[in-house]
Protein backbone atom coordinates (compact mmCIF):
# COMPACT_ATOMS: atom_id res chain seq x y z
CA UNK A 1 0.00 0.00 0.00
CA UNK A 2 2.82 2.34 1.00
CA UNK A 3 4.62 1.54 -2.35
CA UNK A 4 1.32 2.35 -4.59
CA UNK A 5 0.99 5.87 -1.98
CA UNK A 6 4.85 7.03 -3.27
CA UNK A 7 4.30 6.14 -6.80
CA UNK A 8 1.31 7.97 -7.02
CA UNK A 9 2.87 10.76 -5.62
CA UNK A 10 5.71 10.84 -7.97
CA UNK A 11 3.27 10.81 -11.26
CA UNK A 12 1.58 14.00 -9.80
CA UNK A 13 4.84 15.26 -9.07
CA UNK A 14 6.46 14.14 -12.65
CA UNK A 15 3.16 15.42 -14.58
CA UNK A 16 3.08 19.21 -12.81
CA UNK A 17 6.37 19.72 -14.15
CA UNK A 18 5.67 18.58 -17.00
CA UNK A 19 2.69 21.03 -17.23
CA UNK A 20 5.61 23.86 -16.28
CA UNK A 21 7.50 22.95 -18.80
CA UNK A 22 5.20 23.22 -21.51
CA UNK A 23 3.98 26.25 -20.39
CA UNK A 24 7.67 27.88 -21.17
CA UNK A 25 7.82 28.64 -17.03
CA UNK A 26 6.90 31.55 -17.36
CA UNK A 27 7.34 33.70 -14.27
CA UNK A 28 4.16 34.97 -12.41
CA UNK A 29 3.41 38.34 -13.18
CA UNK A 30 3.13 40.51 -9.63
CA UNK A 31 1.57 43.71 -9.75
CA UNK A 32 4.28 46.81 -8.59
CA UNK A 33 3.40 48.20 -5.58
CA UNK A 34 2.50 52.33 -5.70
CA UNK A 35 6.11 53.19 -4.80
CA UNK A 36 6.85 51.54 -7.93
CA UNK A 37 4.11 53.01 -9.94
CA UNK A 38 5.07 56.83 -9.20
CA UNK A 39 2.22 56.28 -6.31
CA UNK A 40 -0.49 56.20 -8.05
CA UNK A 41 -1.75 52.67 -7.88
CA UNK A 42 -2.73 51.46 -11.75
CA UNK A 43 -6.03 50.51 -11.00
CA UNK A 44 -6.91 53.24 -8.57
CA UNK A 45 -7.21 50.14 -5.52
CA UNK A 46 -5.52 50.05 -2.47
CA UNK A 47 -4.37 46.86 -1.26
CA UNK A 48 -6.81 44.17 0.20
CA UNK A 49 -9.00 45.56 -1.85
CA UNK A 50 -8.85 44.07 -5.42
CA UNK A 51 -11.81 42.53 -7.21
CA UNK A 52 -11.25 40.51 -10.89
CA UNK A 53 -12.57 41.74 -13.83
CA UNK A 54 -16.15 40.38 -14.71
CA UNK A 55 -16.60 37.98 -17.66
CA UNK A 56 -16.96 40.90 -20.19
CA UNK A 57 -14.18 41.67 -19.78
CA UNK A 58 -15.24 44.92 -17.55
CA UNK A 59 -12.24 46.93 -15.19
CA UNK A 60 -11.93 46.55 -11.43
CA UNK A 61 -14.08 48.69 -10.16
CA UNK A 62 -12.61 51.77 -8.53
CA UNK A 63 -11.76 51.86 -4.48
CA UNK A 64 -13.46 54.42 -2.38
CA UNK A 65 -10.06 55.28 -1.14
CA UNK A 66 -6.42 55.72 -1.71
CA UNK A 67 -3.07 56.97 -1.08
CA UNK A 68 -1.75 59.28 -3.80
CA UNK A 69 1.94 59.93 -2.06
CA UNK A 70 3.09 60.64 1.61
CA UNK A 71 3.78 64.04 3.22
CA UNK A 72 7.49 65.11 4.63
CA UNK A 73 6.74 63.32 8.02
CA UNK A 74 5.20 60.09 6.26
CA UNK A 75 1.14 60.87 6.27
CA UNK A 76 -0.94 59.40 3.40
CA UNK A 77 -2.21 62.14 1.67
CA UNK A 78 -5.73 60.34 0.72
CA UNK A 79 -7.90 60.35 -2.33
CA UNK A 80 -11.73 59.21 -2.23
CA UNK A 81 -13.18 58.18 -5.61
CA UNK A 82 -17.20 58.19 -6.70
CA UNK A 83 -18.47 57.13 -9.11
CA UNK A 84 -16.46 56.33 -12.77
CA UNK A 85 -16.24 57.00 -16.39
CA UNK A 86 -13.76 58.85 -17.89
CA UNK A 87 -14.73 61.92 -17.52
CA UNK A 88 -12.88 63.29 -13.65
CA UNK A 89 -13.74 66.51 -11.36
CA UNK A 90 -11.18 66.86 -9.12
CA UNK A 91 -11.97 68.64 -5.81
CA UNK A 92 -9.05 69.83 -3.43
CA UNK A 93 -8.62 71.37 0.43
CA UNK A 94 -6.15 71.94 2.66
CA UNK A 95 -3.34 73.10 0.71
CA UNK A 96 -2.67 75.17 3.36
CA UNK A 97 -3.37 72.61 6.02
CA UNK A 98 -4.35 74.14 9.72
CA UNK A 99 -4.30 77.48 8.68
CA UNK A 100 -6.75 77.16 5.75
CA UNK A 101 -8.97 73.96 8.00
CA UNK A 102 -12.35 75.44 6.70
CA UNK A 103 -11.31 74.11 3.44
CA UNK A 104 -10.24 70.77 4.70
CA UNK A 105 -14.03 70.46 6.44
CA UNK A 106 -15.43 71.30 3.34
CA UNK A 107 -13.96 68.77 1.32
CA UNK A 108 -15.16 66.56 3.75
CA UNK A 109 -18.61 67.49 3.43
CA UNK A 110 -18.72 67.10 -0.36
CA UNK A 111 -17.19 63.73 0.82
CA UNK A 112 -20.21 62.79 2.76
CA UNK A 113 -22.46 64.19 0.10
CA UNK A 114 -21.19 62.00 -2.61
CA UNK A 115 -21.24 59.05 -0.24
CA UNK A 116 -25.06 59.41 0.78
CA UNK A 117 -25.86 60.84 -2.70
CA UNK A 118 -24.70 58.45 -5.48
CA UNK A 119 -26.92 59.13 -7.54
CA UNK A 120 -25.89 62.98 -7.73
CA UNK A 121 -22.85 61.66 -9.99
CA UNK A 122 -23.70 61.35 -14.10
CA UNK A 123 -23.08 58.70 -15.28
CA UNK A 124 -19.54 58.27 -16.96
CA UNK A 125 -17.95 60.37 -14.22
CA UNK A 126 -15.85 60.25 -11.21
CA UNK A 127 -15.65 62.42 -7.97
CA UNK A 128 -12.63 62.42 -6.83
CA UNK A 129 -12.07 64.34 -3.24
CA UNK A 130 -8.45 65.28 -1.83
CA UNK A 131 -9.44 66.67 1.59
CA UNK A 132 -5.65 67.33 3.04
CA UNK A 133 -2.86 68.09 0.47
CA UNK A 134 -0.93 69.43 3.68
CA UNK A 135 -1.49 66.76 6.48
CA UNK A 136 1.65 67.71 8.05
CA UNK A 137 0.27 71.04 8.35
CA UNK A 138 -3.09 70.13 9.40
CA UNK A 139 -1.76 67.67 12.06
CA UNK A 140 0.27 70.59 13.30
CA UNK A 141 -2.82 72.58 14.30
CA UNK A 142 -5.62 70.28 15.26
CA UNK A 143 -3.69 67.15 16.40
CA UNK A 144 -5.06 64.51 13.25
CA UNK A 145 -4.07 64.46 9.51
CA UNK A 146 -7.92 63.39 8.83
CA UNK A 147 -10.70 64.43 10.06
CA UNK A 148 -11.96 66.37 13.03
CA UNK A 149 -14.02 68.85 14.32
CA UNK A 150 -14.32 72.71 14.35
CA UNK A 151 -14.08 72.55 18.20
CA UNK A 152 -10.70 71.02 17.84
CA UNK A 153 -9.04 74.06 16.18
CA UNK A 154 -7.23 75.77 18.63
CA UNK A 155 -7.58 79.33 19.21
CA UNK A 156 -4.09 80.62 18.68
CA UNK A 157 -3.97 82.71 15.64
CA UNK A 158 0.14 82.12 15.51
CA UNK A 159 -0.13 77.92 15.68
CA UNK A 160 -2.61 78.77 12.99
CA UNK A 161 -0.34 80.50 10.61
CA UNK A 162 2.48 78.01 11.53
CA UNK A 163 0.41 75.22 10.04
CA UNK A 164 0.04 76.84 6.64
CA UNK A 165 3.27 75.14 5.69
CA UNK A 166 4.52 71.63 5.45
CA UNK A 167 7.44 70.34 7.45
CA UNK A 168 9.61 71.76 5.88
CA UNK A 169 8.75 75.32 6.36
CA UNK A 170 7.38 75.37 2.46
CA UNK A 171 4.15 77.19 1.38
CA UNK A 172 3.24 74.40 -0.92
CA UNK A 173 0.85 76.94 -2.60
CA UNK A 174 4.29 78.72 -4.02
CA UNK A 175 5.92 75.43 -5.01
CA UNK A 176 4.64 74.65 -8.66
CA UNK A 177 6.11 75.35 -11.83
CA UNK A 178 4.34 78.65 -12.53
CA UNK A 179 6.35 81.39 -11.98
CA UNK A 180 8.20 79.42 -9.50
CA UNK A 181 10.19 81.59 -6.39
CA UNK A 182 12.45 80.58 -4.02
CA UNK A 183 11.46 83.68 -2.33
CA UNK A 184 7.77 84.25 -2.49
CA UNK A 185 5.05 86.31 -1.04
CA UNK A 186 2.06 85.89 0.90
CA UNK A 187 0.40 89.43 1.26
CA UNK A 188 3.20 91.33 2.26
CA UNK A 189 5.34 88.40 4.38
CA UNK A 190 8.12 86.80 2.41
CA UNK A 191 7.68 82.70 2.99
CA UNK A 192 9.37 79.98 1.18
CA UNK A 193 8.48 78.92 -1.80
CA UNK A 194 10.74 75.36 -2.01
CA UNK A 195 14.45 74.97 -3.19
CA UNK A 196 13.17 74.28 -6.66
CA UNK A 197 9.55 73.97 -8.34
CA UNK A 198 8.21 70.46 -6.83
CA UNK A 199 11.21 70.42 -4.24
CA UNK A 200 8.20 69.19 -1.53
CA UNK A 201 6.71 65.70 -1.73
CA UNK A 202 3.56 66.71 -1.25
CA UNK A 203 3.97 68.76 -4.59
CA UNK A 204 5.40 65.83 -6.00
CA UNK A 205 2.88 63.39 -4.99
CA UNK A 206 -0.08 66.17 -6.45
CA UNK A 207 1.94 66.71 -9.74
CA UNK A 208 1.84 62.73 -10.71
CA UNK A 209 -1.42 61.87 -9.70
CA UNK A 210 -2.44 64.71 -12.16
CA UNK A 211 -0.14 63.53 -14.76
CA UNK A 212 -1.27 59.82 -14.60
CA UNK A 213 -5.08 60.87 -14.15
CA UNK A 214 -5.19 64.20 -16.07
CA UNK A 215 -8.83 65.24 -15.20
CA UNK A 216 -11.12 66.71 -17.19
CA UNK A 217 -12.00 70.10 -14.27
CA UNK A 218 -10.20 70.66 -10.96
CA UNK A 219 -11.47 72.55 -8.07
CA UNK A 220 -9.13 74.05 -4.98
CA UNK A 221 -10.67 75.63 -1.99
CA UNK A 222 -8.78 78.22 -0.40
CA UNK A 223 -9.92 80.81 2.29
CA UNK A 224 -10.68 83.97 2.85
CA UNK A 225 -11.51 86.20 -0.04
CA UNK A 226 -15.18 85.75 -0.90
CA UNK A 227 -14.69 84.37 -5.11
CA UNK A 228 -14.43 82.22 -7.59
CA UNK A 229 -11.11 82.83 -9.32
CA UNK A 230 -9.96 81.19 -12.79
CA UNK A 231 -6.51 80.09 -13.42
CA UNK A 232 -4.05 80.98 -15.95
CA UNK A 233 -0.22 81.42 -16.17
CA UNK A 234 0.73 83.57 -18.75
CA UNK A 235 -1.36 81.54 -21.67
CA UNK A 236 -4.65 83.03 -21.27
CA UNK A 237 -7.85 81.81 -19.40
CA UNK A 238 -9.15 78.30 -20.95
CA UNK A 239 -12.54 78.30 -22.82
CA UNK A 240 -13.47 75.79 -20.28
CA UNK A 241 -11.83 77.13 -16.97
CA UNK A 242 -14.39 80.57 -17.93
CA UNK A 243 -17.45 78.06 -18.59
CA UNK A 244 -16.36 76.53 -14.98
CA UNK A 245 -15.65 79.83 -12.99
CA UNK A 246 -19.03 80.96 -14.31
CA UNK A 247 -21.31 78.40 -13.51
CA UNK A 248 -19.73 77.96 -9.71
CA UNK A 249 -20.07 81.84 -9.18
CA UNK A 250 -23.74 81.80 -10.52
CA UNK A 251 -24.73 78.46 -9.08
CA UNK A 252 -22.94 79.34 -5.07
CA UNK A 253 -23.16 83.28 -5.57
CA UNK A 254 -19.64 83.84 -4.90
CA UNK A 255 -18.11 86.54 -7.52
CA UNK A 256 -16.33 85.29 -10.19
CA UNK A 257 -12.99 86.49 -10.98
CA UNK A 258 -10.39 86.24 -14.01
CA UNK A 259 -7.60 86.13 -12.03
CA UNK A 260 -6.18 86.62 -8.28
CA UNK A 261 -4.27 90.11 -8.54
CA UNK A 262 -4.89 90.99 -4.62
CA UNK A 263 -1.11 91.02 -4.31
CA UNK A 264 1.74 89.08 -6.63
CA UNK A 265 1.51 84.99 -6.42
CA UNK A 266 4.45 82.66 -7.28
CA UNK A 267 4.48 78.65 -7.84
CA UNK A 268 0.37 79.13 -7.66
CA UNK A 269 -1.44 75.20 -7.92
CA UNK A 270 -4.01 76.08 -10.17
CA UNK A 271 -1.73 78.59 -12.58
CA UNK A 272 0.25 76.01 -13.08
CA UNK A 273 -2.43 73.37 -13.82
CA UNK A 274 -3.03 75.99 -16.18
CA UNK A 275 -0.33 75.93 -17.66
CA UNK A 276 -0.22 72.17 -18.20
CA UNK A 277 -4.25 73.10 -20.23
CA UNK A 278 -6.02 71.15 -17.28
CA UNK A 279 -8.96 74.28 -16.82
CA UNK A 280 -8.46 74.91 -12.85
CA UNK A 281 -10.51 77.24 -10.55
CA UNK A 282 -9.70 78.43 -7.02
CA UNK A 283 -12.75 78.85 -4.20
CA UNK A 284 -11.82 80.80 -1.68
CA UNK A 285 -14.10 81.13 1.37
CA UNK A 286 -15.47 84.15 2.44
CA UNK A 287 -13.69 83.48 6.16
CA UNK A 288 -11.68 81.39 8.04
CA UNK A 289 -14.20 79.76 10.06
CA UNK A 290 -17.07 78.51 7.61
CA UNK A 291 -17.33 75.81 5.52
CA UNK A 292 -20.02 77.97 3.64
CA UNK A 293 -21.51 74.48 2.92
CA UNK A 294 -24.92 75.35 1.10
CA UNK A 295 -22.89 77.76 -1.26
CA UNK A 296 -20.27 75.06 -2.32
CA UNK A 297 -22.74 72.31 -2.78
CA UNK A 298 -24.85 74.63 -5.23
CA UNK A 299 -21.55 75.19 -6.65
CA UNK A 300 -20.91 71.17 -7.25
CA UNK A 301 -23.93 70.52 -8.64
CA UNK A 302 -23.41 72.87 -11.29
CA UNK A 303 -20.48 71.90 -12.26
CA UNK A 304 -21.42 68.12 -12.23
CA UNK A 305 -24.41 68.76 -14.10
CA UNK A 306 -22.04 70.59 -16.92
CA UNK A 307 -20.36 67.10 -17.89
CA UNK A 308 -23.16 65.27 -17.55
CA UNK A 309 -23.79 62.18 -21.27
Amino acid sequence: MKKLIIVLVVVVLLGAGAYFVFRGGSSVNIPQSPAETGGVPSTGQTPGNEQAGGANGAQPSVSEQMSIGKSVEGRDILAYNYGSGNTQVLFVGGIHGGYEWNTVLVAYEAIDYFKANPAAIPAGVKVTVIPVLNPDGLNKVVGTAGRFAKADVPSSQSLQISGRFNANKVDLNRNFDCDWQANAMWRQTQVSGGSSAFSEPESVAFRNYIEANKPSAVVVWYSAANGVFASSCHNGVLAETNTLTNLFSKASGYPAYQEFNFYEITGDMVNWLAKSKIPAISILLATHEDTEWSKNQAGIKALLSHYAE
